[in-house]
């Protein structure tokens, strides 16, 4: 008996040892790959083959990652002062920021055509602009807690994706989500009146706006701008240095609209909202909050290239929403400058939003919002579909799918005529020559070839590894972080380290932690793991997280996927031995992107 113990012991420490011999890939040693196997190293973007052509196992550094769910936030307290004309503001140039960046919320996509007429009236409680309340999920309802409840019990739910789709839901709600996509997505405006002021409770207030003041980490500028519009003229007036509540409250007074960059990298709840809802859109989600004084306006009227859901959750705000103008503004790429009064037609949607409601117009709609002057307005815009459209793939795909016709169709390679400069060029385009006619159809019959070379898939994973490295990271509920090592319970205990040993055998059950937490790319350097486990909140601030695998071991993360959200045992991975399948596991569950049935171990 105690012999079988030594050996079993001896098992898990040689598997220990294997797992954590990844970490020493610097040095040459451990990699997670097949003995005595030479792998040739590929190209970024492969025409053929799956995993073919790859080279395994260095990881991507990194700090991080997810946290488990956080408490509900304080309720809020009314905003500071009245509203006063602008005195003693020290100017500065509005500087451009990487990410999305609404008050003006998100961009249109190619082709929408917005709404026939101007609504202050409910169509059908579905399907016209204006939608009125008549059931659906409520945030106040089932699991109360507002948004913190909404959160809670959306993570009892297994499937990440599940949760993700009936947050959305909850978010249009009275609209049916497939009728929003169908009539309004890209289309056209959307005006949610709930009359429920509680609706988004939770979420994010003044008081949290307060709070994330006197953390001392918002910086004027980097995290917070002070605005104006008045007279036709968009200021900003942002001092440099720390936001500090005694100057911004100053400002606020004084007339000037407060805009809080990326508020989930202050509010627990608006990072947990947005780490669910980036799953369904499959593209970043952002975010940006408003707080502006009564009867004032902090932006000119503008298009955004993000699609912009703006939640009131504070006071009221008079909105009005035009159609793109032209076709080259409908779901146009970039934002556009401010724009004048003069420059704007009529609106296509003019309301005031209160507490509880919810606007959403397409990228490529102008819009402008002000306050009316018996109430301050608190609003956050949520933002996705920044650069997503199909001519941002073939951004990636066109030059790839050229570069590998380069190098395997020798007709690519062949020299031009001698003699086009002669006939070809816009000084010779109205020239009938049956030289030029010749020239333009091997140029069109040389696209059509394109392609066959196009490598689609792998273009398409080039763009997810772009939007893992957007994400957010995860948040966890308490029962996933004790099922991963963010719940393990090692620590320094009576002068040594203590409950060390990740032990996983041959029947520990495992899942990834979410469906959308992991993406397999096969690149020049070898099949790379991306990961979101070890994100930051704040946009970008980290490096793409990444492991290097070996070929071999794409089929057991293909298994982890194709599995989610059921548990499998470690001993069904496809790998070849039972060490390969417990390394490769603890390696995984290490990062966080594993969580196990049961904890590990039982506290």
């Amino acid at each position: 008996m105690a012999a079988a113990g030594s050996a079993e012991e001896q098992r898990r420490r040689l598997a220990r040892v294997s797992a954590l011999s990844v970490y020493r890939r610097a040095a040459g040693a451990g990699r997670l790959e097949r003995r005595g196997r030479r792998r040739r190293r590929g190209t970024p973007l492969p025409a053929g083959g799956k995993w073919a052509k790859a080279r395994p196992a260095r990881d991507g550094a990194g700090s991080g990652g997810p946290q488990p769910e956080a408490p509900p936030q304080a309720e809020a307290p009314p905003p500071p002062g009245p509203a006063a004309a602008p005195s003693r503001l020290e100017r500065a140039e509005e500087r451009p920021r990487r990410g999305p960046q609404p008050e003006a919320p998100p961009r249109p996509p190619p082709g929408a055509a917005g709404p026939r007429s101007r609504v202050e009236r409910a169509e059908a409680a579905g399907g016209g602009p204006e939608a009125k309340r008549r059931g659906g999920p409520r945030a106040t309802g089932e699991g109360g807690g507002g948004v913190v409840g909404l959160l809670r019990r959306l993570g009892r739910l297994e499937d990440s994706r599940q949760r993700a789709a009936e947050l959305f839901g909850w978010l249009v709600a009275p609209v049916a989500p497939g009728l929003f996509l169908a009539r309004h997505w890209e289309r056209a405006p959307l005006l949610v009146r709930r009359g429920d002021p509680g609706y988004y409770a939770g979420l994010f207030s003044t008081a949290d706006f307060e709070a994330a003041l006197r953390s001392g980490e918002v910086h004027f500028g980097t995290h917070l701008d002070v605005t104006s519009y008045a007279e036709g003229v968009r200021e900003t007036h942002n001092p440099s240095g720390r936001a500090l509540p005694a100057v911004v409250w100053d400002f606020y007074q004084n007339g000037c609209s407060l805009r809080l960059l990326s508020p989930q990298a202050f509010s627990p709840t608006v990072w947990h909202f947005l780490s669910i809802l980036q799953e369904h859109f499959g593209s970043m989600a952002g975010a940006n909050t408003y707080l502006t004084p009564p009867g004032t306006q902090g932006f000119a009227p503008h298009y955004d290239d993000i699609e912009a859901f703006v939640l009131q959750l504070e006071g009221k705000k008079h909105w009005r929403v035009y159609s793109p103008r032209t076709d080259a503004e409908v779901l146009p790429q970039f934002s556009s400058a401010n724009l004048t009064q003069a420059e704007l037609g009529e609106p296509v949607l003019e309301a005031v939003l209160e507490a509880g409601d919810l606007l959403y117009f397409p990228r490529g709609f102008i819009h402008q919002g002000d306050c009316l002057p018996d109430a301050h307005s608190l609003h956050i815009t949520v933002s996705s579909y920044q650069r997503n459209s199909w001519g941002d793939l073939l951004e990636k795909l066109l030059p790839a799918a050229l570069q590998m016709a380069l190098e395997e169709d020798v007709e690519y390679r062949q020299g031009l005529p001698m003699d086009y400069l002669g006939y070809m060029g816009v000084a010779n385009s109205d020239a009938r020559d049956a030289r030029r006619t010749a020239f333009m159809e091997k140029v069109q019959s040389l696209i059509k070839k394109l392609v066959d070379y196009a490598p689609i898939d792998a273009a398409v994973d080039q763009r997810a590894k772009s939007f893992l490295h957007d994400c957010l990271p995860p948040v966890l509920t308490q029962s996933e972080k004790a099922q991963s090592v963010y719940g393990f319970p090692a620590r320094w205990q009576d002068g040594s380290p203590c409950d060390v040993d990740i032990r996983i055998t041959k029947d520990t059950e495992v899942r990834l932690l979410r469906h959308g937490v992991v993406r397999l790319c096969n690149e020049e350097a070898g099949v790379m793991l991306y990961y979101t486990t070890e994100n930051s909140r704040v946009y970008h601030k980290e490096e793409p997280k990444f492991l290097e695998i070996d070929p071999e071991y794409t089929d057991s993360i293909e298994f982890l996927l194709s599995s989610y959200p059921n548990h499998i045992s470690v001993d069904t991975l496809p790998c070849e031995t039972l060490e390969d399948k417990i390394s490769l596991a603890t390696l995984l569950f290490e990062k966080g992107i594993l969580t196990t049935k049961k904890p590990l171990v039982q506290v």
